[in-house]
């Protein structure tokens, strides 16, 4: 999967092999990244488990763990083939440490281990969310600083990245990630998993205006998210007018989606007001990451608002903004051309904050 160069700053060229585990995808990607800072992709390989988890509705940490067990070698030669390279002709190996469920991470960080140590090269364990963060580097240049929104299955949150392992969280969901609430509504309409696509597609046939569900904390100025309240007003709503008719799940479905896109436009919004108040003259530029950016409702309603903001509004492509090897390479590419990387009894977190002290390059803190 090839994507365009960009010009940044950078050092020697790196071929990194990146190994992607946090979750319910396995995935390797060879990227190289060359002498001026220019990345290309030369293999993105993902195999997802929809398949073992959709009878349970929702992922099964212990099945997923499997699944990589079984998978990750596979796919991992399988990246290296697409590359046109052997093993040894990579540079460094960049894996997944966390955050993620702590099974899967283990085994791709383990294996990330037993390859540097066989072939001798270094090893860059990479914290998932500043492979999300730094994907926008990768396929459109953006330099620092920037806004990131992350909205995905296990986080929602506004991130200032002001350069590689530099980070500040400026808000996050207090409760449910918006794709677990995406996912829960989905179950709860009997939709089917994922639940992001399933809701998508139910309310294009959807009324948004039938219902008026809650915004929680919308009138507060601080940029965090809630959606368990939301959830809930949209199962009280089922069950009031349980059985549902078709039109019934349609309609909440849109009446959900549309209070969702008004709540992440509402925050957005209040967050590059906040960027700009920072940063007076800088470019806004709003990176938005997670596989909730596949949602063209919530993209339609971003797009407005940087248009009206003047603000550039930078999403990578859908496949790159879910979870993936090629976002893990090169955010160990771009650590490596700094110096940074780690020993081999480096440990895999199932907790691991982006602002976590320790996540700057050459930043010794504990």
């Amino acid at each position: 999967m090839g994507v365009d160069q960009f010009v940044m700053t950078g050092q020697a060229q790196a071929i990194l092999l990146g190994i992607e585990t946090s979750c319910d995808e396995t995935a390797a990607a060879v990227v190289v990244r060359d002498q001026s800072g220019r990345g290309t992709i030369r293999s993105n390989v993902v195999r997802s488990q929809l398949d073992e988890h959709a009878a349970f509705g929702g992922v099964v940490p212990e099945l997923a763990a499997r699944a990589h067990v079984e998978w990750l070698d596979h796919i991992i030669a399988q990246a290296v083939e697409e590359a046109g390279i052997r093993l040894e002709d990579v540079d460094a190996i960049a894996a997944t440490a966390g955050p993620g469920l702590i099974g899967g991470v283990l085994v791709g960080l383990t294996t990330a281990k037993a390859l540097a140590a066989s072939l001798d090269k270094p090893l860059v364990a990479v914290n998932h969310l500043e492979g999300h963060a730094l994907t926008a580097r990768l396929t459109n240049g953006v330099e620092f600083p920037y806004l990131m929104l992350l909205v995905s299955g296990g986080h929602s949150q506004f991130v200032l990245v002001r350069g590689v392992g530099d980070y500040e969280r400026w808000g996050g969901t207090i409760d449910d990630a918006l794709g677990e609430a995406f996912d829960k509504v989905a179950k709860l309409l009997s939709l089917g998993h994922p639940g992001g696509p399933a809701v998508e597609q139910a309310a294009r046939s959807g009324d948004p205006t039938r219902f008026k569900f809650p915004k929680p904390l919308l009138r507060e100025e601080r940029l965090d998210f809630s959606f368990s309240g939301l959830k809930t007003a949209v199962r009280l709503q089922a069950e009031a007018l349980a059985p549902l008719s078709d039109q019934d799940v349609a309609d909440i479905a849109a009446s959900f989606q549309d209070t969702v896109a008004v709540i992440v436009e509402t925050r957005s919004r209040q967050a590059l007001e906040r960027f700009s108040q920072q940063f007076p003259g800088q470019e806004m530029r709003l990176v938005v990451a997670g596989g909730v950016a596949a949602n063209r409702h919530i993209a339609q309603a971003l797009e407005a608002l940087c248009s009206t903001m003047g603000a550039q509004l930078v999403v990578p492509p859908i496949p790159l903004c879910t979870d993936n090897g090629a976002m893990i390479a090169w955010a160990g590419a771009e650590r490596l051309a700094l110096g940074a990387n780690d020993g081999l009894d480096v440990a895999a977190r199932p907790r691991w904050p982006l602002d976590t002290p320790g996540m700057k390059v050459n930043d010794d803190a504990a």
